[in-house]
């Protein structure tokens, strides 16, 4: 017999899926801005060390970021309440900020 107050299985994922949406979206939004800020970063000329330093810097972080909410959604528990879709912007964005870093002009 079961507890009375149990929920069939997945019944709660609602509530899972609004409190697991808060950092996903938070850091997807923040490693878009860092992405957006390294695509945007123009070096004056070869001699422009500190916008380099700056895509790279940008770059960096977006990876960190969205590399977090790629590790965040691996997790079984994670996974089977929000799915790859919540993974996929993070995704791409670690893909444009490696190909900025790899190109850096």
């Amino acid at each position: 017999m079961s507890h009375p107050t149990a929920h069939p299985d997945g019944a709660d994922r609602g509530c899972l899926r609004l409190v697991l949406a808060v950092p996903f979206t938070l850091l997807t939004l923040l490693a878009a801005w860092f992405c957006w800020t390294a695509v945007t970063i123009r070096p004056s000329g070869g001699w422009d060390a500190d916008a380099y330093r700056g895509i790279e810097v940008a770059c960096l972080v977006t990876m960190v970021l969205a590399g977090a909410v790629i590790l965040l959604g691996l997790l079984p528990s994670v996974r089977r309440a929000m799915g790859w879709p919540w993974v996929a912007p993070a995704a791409v964005l670690v893909v444009v900020a490696a190909v900025r870093w790899a190109t850096g002009t």
